[in-house]
């Protein structure tokens, strides 16, 4: 799919701001409704770091982020989806001579303009200190994993360590004990657990390790961890960081959307915003952070985006 021949002043129908499942599902649709439609993303989406994930329905041996991203977008490039690796920097509601509709600001100072925007950001994980290489390789080779709900099913019987002692590592700990009863917690700097966070902990079976962690060493073949005051390192078959992440909703704060605490936008927002035209989908969206369900989202989003387009065209069922 080549980049599009952009004209200044020219208004797509709908631009989709990211190229992971939930905005290829968007921008699929969208062709399919045979409306112009333009992916902008900037290269970041986090499906594309997936080594094999068996969670993405059809694909029972498992299937490569990047290659499954491949398939999404040649299948919307087939209807006529256009795609543009470009960082957008800002977003504001309204276009020069149309009401509705919205204008984006490219990092190269270039604006584009639609008359309905589906935002499928993604988010950002908190990440243990590593080397960028170190970090990446530790993922490709399975010892490193960030979502249990993904990937819990394949460290069955395991040695599982979560890194992070505080209400989300404890609860991350607990949800991975349906697949191993060799879990143990570690805090990354300081212990957080609440006095029942550490009973449900102890009922369970799951080892806490009081230490901080120094130094983490992954391996081809195990992830070993240094804690202070102990010489020899732990060792796992995989680490899981239970650091949390941060939703890439900077361009709906833009748009006067508002976020919860954690920086995701309404669980409706697929169905709609406050913002005329406007879509939320994917991780930014309060709710389950799966490829299924931001597929799932990008579908209602591109459906209700061209419905109202047909609205403002005149054009809708009673």
């Amino acid at each position: 799919m080549s980049a599009p021949d952009l004209q200044p002043g020219e208004c797509w129908d709908c631009i989709v701001v990211g190229a992971g499942p939930g905005g290829w599902s968007a921008a699929l649709y969208l062709a399919r409704f045979r409306r112009r439609v333009l992916v902008v993303h900037d290269g970041r989406s986090r499906a594309a770091r997936i080594p094999l994930t068996h969670n993405a329905p059809g694909f029972p041996d498992g299937v490569a982020g990047p290659e499954l991203l491949e398939r999404m977008q040649g299948h919307a490039g087939r209807y006529g989806a256009e795609v543009l690796e470009a960082e957008v920097v800002a977003a504001a509601a309204g276009v020069e001579g149309r009401d509705p509709g919205f204008t984006l600001t490219l990092k190269d100072g270039q604006r584009l303009h639609a008359r309905a925007l589906v935002l499928a950001t993604g988010l950002r994980l908190e990440q243990i200190p590593l080397p960028h290489e170190v970090h990446e390789a530790a993922i490709e080779a399975g010892v490193l994993r960030y979502c249990p709900v993904c990937d819990g099913y394949e460290h069955i019987d395991h040695r599982v360590a979560v890194i992070g002692c505080d209400g989300q590592g404890a609860a991350e700990a607990l949800f991975l004990r349906t697949f191993t009863d060799d879990i143990t917690l570690l805090p990354r700097s300081n212990d957080e657990l609440t006095r029942e966070e550490r009973a449900q902990l102890a009922d369970a079976g799951i080892t806490i390790v009081a230490r901080p962690v120094v130094r983490y060493a992954p391996n081809r073949d195990r992830f070993d961890i240094h804690v202070e005051g102990v010489e020899a390192p732990l060792a796992f078959d995989v680490v899981y960081p239970a650091l949390g992440c941060r939703q890439r909703t900077e361009l709906a704060v833009m748009l006067g959307l508002e976020v919860d605490q954690n920086g995701s936008t309404d669980m409706r927002s697929p169905f709609g915003t406050r913002v005329p035209g406007l879509y939320c989908v994917g991780d930014i969206v309060d709710g389950l952070d799966q490829i299924s369900v931001a597929v799932g989202h990008g579908a209602i989003a591109a459906t209700r985006a061209h419905n109202w387009l047909r609205e403002l065209e005149g054009s809708r069922l009673d």
